[in-house]
Order: C-alpha cells, then sequence, then structure tokens
C-alpha cells in the first residue's frame, strides 16, 4: 500500500469499527497514530452489531456505493484469514413490498431473484446472495493487534472538545459516534438508533442467514456466525435504553423461530442492547474552523460495518487532499 507524501501525527476519536478502520487505514500508509475513546472495543455499538454486509437503512447515494464496493472488496479478502473472523455466507433477504429495495444485489457477484416456489409464505419476493458476515468479538480483537502492531497508540480517555488535541497531533478523525455532532459544536442531527438482539447457540449448524426487515410483527433478521447465532431486532430512533426489555425479546425470539423454526432448540446466550449513531447522510468531510485539521467521519446509522473500510480509504483521501 502507497505511503503518502509526508507522515503525520493523528489523532483517531473513537475505538468502534468506523475508529479501528481508519486508524488502521492511516498507520498502514505510514502515519504515527493514536487511538482516543472512552471505551474498549468490546464496549462499544459495534460490538453488538450481527454483523453482516448489508446496507441495512444506511444512505443510498453513489457516494454510499463506493463506500460499500470497497467495504465488500476488503471484506472477502479478509475472509481468506481465518483469524479475522469473517465468512462468506449465503443467505435470502426476504421482500413485502412491491418497491423493494436491492440496490444491495448490484455489488454481490452471485445475487438473485429466489425462484418464485422458494420464497416464504407470506411474502411477496425474496433475493439471495453471499456477502460478509463478521463474528465482531473476533474480529475487532483482531483488528485492534493489527493496528497494535502497526504502531497504533491506544488512549482509554474521554476527550472534551478538539481544542484540547490542538497542540499534540497534526489532523483529528471524529469517528465518535453519538459524541460526534457534540465535539465539533457545529451539528445537532445526530440521533441514536436502538438496536437490541439475542444470541444464541447455534447448535442447530445453521448456516445461511436470513433477513425479514418489514416483518409484520416488527424487524426480523437471523444471522448465523461461527459458534452462535444472532437474532434480531428492533429499530426505534431516540429510544437511549440501554436495559433489555424482556418481552421485545420474546417476540423477536418468537417472529424468528416462525421463520427458521429449528431455532427453538438453541438455547439463549445472551442478550444484548446498542445505540446506533444515526444521522441523516453519514458525515464524511473535512471540517474548518477548528485549530487543526479536521475529519469528520460518523453517522453511519446501521451501516458502521458495512461501510467501514470504505469510510477508512476515504479518510485516508480527505487527509491527502
Amino acid at each position: 500500500m502507497p505511503e503518502l507524501s509526508s507522515p503525520l501525527n493523528l489523532t483517531v476519536i473513537g475505538s468502534g469499527v468506523i475508529g479501528l478502520s481508519t486508524a488502521h487505514e492511516l498507520a498502514s500508509h505510514g502515519h504515527k497514530v493514536r487511538v482516543i475513546s472512552d471505551q474498549e472495543p468490546l464496549q462499544t455499538v459495534s460490538a453488538v452489531a450481527a454483523a453482516i454486509w448489508f446496507p441495512y437503512h444506511s444512505e443510498n447515494s453513489p457516494a454510499a456505493d463506493v463506500l460499500l464496493a470497497r467495504t465488500l472488496a476488503r471484506f472477502e479478502a479478509l475472509s481468506l484469514i481465518p483469524e479475522t473472523g469473517v465468512d462468506l455466507r449465503f443467505g435470502v433477504d426476504i421482500e413485502r413490498s412491491a418497491d423493494a429495495d436491492r440496490s444491495w444485489t448490484r455489488h454481490v457477484a452471485d445475487a438473485q431473484v429466489v425462484e418464485p416456489s422458494a420464497v416464504p409464505a407470506g411474502a411477496l419476493s425474496a433475493t439471495s446472495g453471499t456477502v460478509p458476515v463478521i463474528t465482531m468479538p473476533t474480529y475487532l480483537e483482531w483488528l485492534q493487534n493489527q493496528c497494535r502492531q502497526l504502531g497504533v497508540i491506544f488512549e482509554q480517555r474521554t476527550v472534551s472538545s478538539i481544542a484540547e488535541l490542538s497542540s499534540d497531533t497534526d489532523a483529528v478523525v471524529l469517528s465518535a459516534g453519538l459524541r460526534g455532532g457534540e465535539l465539533l459544536g457545529d451539528d445537532q442531527s445526530v440521533y441514536p438508533i436502538r438496536g437490541q438482539v439475542i444470541r444464541l447457540a447455534n447448535t442447530v449448524g445453521l448456516r445461511d442467514w436470513l433477513s425479514d426487515d418489514d416483518h409484520p410483527d416488527g424487524v426480523a433478521y437471523i444471522i448465523p456466525r461461527r459458534d452462535d447465532i444472532i437474532v434480531g431486532g428492533t429499530d426505534v430512533a431516540n429510544d437511549t435504553r440501554l436495559e433489555v426489555d424482556e418481552q421485545l425479546a420474546q417476540a423477536m425470539l418468537t417472529r424468528a423461530i416462525g421463520l427458521v423454526p429449528e431455532l427453538a432448540d438453541c438455547a439463549v446466550l445472551e442478550h444484548k442492547v446498542g445505540l446506533r449513531p444515526a444521522r441523516e447522510t453519514i458525515r464524511l468531510e473535512r471540517v474548518a474552523g477548528h485549530e487543526v485539521p479536521v475529519i469528520a467521519a460518523y453517522g453511519h446509522g446501521g451501516g458502521g460495518v458495512t461501510l467501514s473500510w470504505g469510510t477508512a480509504e476515504r479518510v485516508v483521501e480527505l487527509l491527502d487532499q
């Protein structure tokens, strides 16, 4: 990977999947990078993610398409390295409306419309394809270790303002999720989307993923990973509750079993809740008005994993500009 013309001392705020991917990309280009965060990677909302490469409720634009394609290519390459926790898995997206968004299929080599006879009962249609599925605890630990091998320094503390970093960094990349707008002081548009999932033991050998975003009883997805299955989910804007809602959990499990009956035999391992940092559009740009150059990289909503490497590559391009 080519280095940029002049190595810089850079600070990345945030240790979720966007922050780690960006730190890795910057360090790979020869820069000296530190990551500052008030949470360890496994404490971030990224660790709650299912996680599957799928542009769920993410920005639909030519710019986002570039991020999607770049991220897909990187994850496909990482799937060849077992210790990353990245696997390519076949699955089906159930469609219940005549104008279902199939934009994701243009990026996926084997994407196709499912034969009508194989469409689940109650659905109008379905599409299928093979996409990356990421076991996030494994992946985040691997990615952080890769960063450390590249010389990235990690500091666990809370940043109160960009100004406090101006004396010891050449530029700041802000990937602080929900705090992004707060730290910049010019953006009130970031809001939380509450996500709740269930982690099941994969004792039935399930391999194929299934997504049913328009299920009449609520969002439903079933994502088998290496040793577990993530069942979801919820998609509630401006709900900041971090405690598990037992009634919602039972409803999610009921929906999932209705779609894949063998899940009834899988033990519940864990319930998890996270707040996705959403915005009408991703903020990925240089920001003027600060004592040091600042690049904003936040507002990915439920697409943080799906857009992560593309975002990191774009940050390098913005820095080079």
